[in-house]
């Protein structure tokens, strides 16, 4: 365990299954939370589908829209991590409309001018027992980082399950080692990446 200072993070599950229904992606989710958690990073995960996250480009939809408070708790942590099943070769409508909400961001600045997701690190997980996991961690990491994120080395880790079968994570005894291996390098480098931010973000534009 790290003695360093200590970061936070938040992780969106995009599962389309409501709690408490068991979900693949928030197995791995809690994985790489508890791989952070080595290296002195503390935080939770919210199930996005169990809360009204309203469709729209808004920092707030109006009455009743979850995001407002799901943002507040993004801004206060240091590291994203946003998690996503794999339906039909695409990430879920869940994911999808967190990357929309997060639009709004590239309009909220800092007293400085930077957009307030600057400093931030995000990470990917992405799970399903068929093909598409390369293009989605593509897309979600092109819409993070145009939103202000940061991506650290080895920022995306996935588990495709084989093509046509019905296995899904969740039925798996235990974690692949290739998964494992990647998932502390995300921890590893995420951590770092977090930490060195904090110290000293970006300057503000010219």
């Amino acid at each position: 365990m790290t003695t360093a200072a200590p970061l936070t993070a938040l992780a969106l599950n995009c599962t389309l299954t409501p709690s408490p229904g068991e979900s693949s992606t928030e197995i791995m989710t809690d994985q790489v939370l508890e791989a952070l958690g080595k290296h002195g990073v503390t935080g939770r995960s919210i199930r996005v589908v169990d809360l009204d996250v309203m469709p729209g480009v808004e920092m707030d939809m109006g009455a009743g829209d979850a995001w407002p408070g799901i943002r507040q708790e993004m801004l206060a942590a240091d590291i994203l991590v946003i998690a996503t099943p794999t339906w039909l070769g695409q990430r879920s409508s869940v994911a999808q409309r967190v990357m929309e909400r997060l639009d709004a961001e590239l309009s909220e600045t800092d007293d400085e001018g930077r957009p307030e997701t600057f400093g931030k690190v995000a990470v990917t997980v992405v799970v399903g027992n068929e093909d598409g996991a390369h293009g989605i961690t593509a897309g979600l990491m092109q819409g993070l980082n145009d939103t202000g994120f940061t991506i650290p080395a080895n920022g995306g880790v996935y588990w495709n399950g084989e093509a046509m079968t019905t296995t899904d994570y969740k039925d798996l005894d235990e974690t692949p080692s290739a998964v494992a291996s990647t998932m502390q390098k995300l921890a590893t480098n995420a951590a770092h990446l977090a930490r060195l931010l904090a110290q000293q973000g970006y300057p503000p534009p010219a």
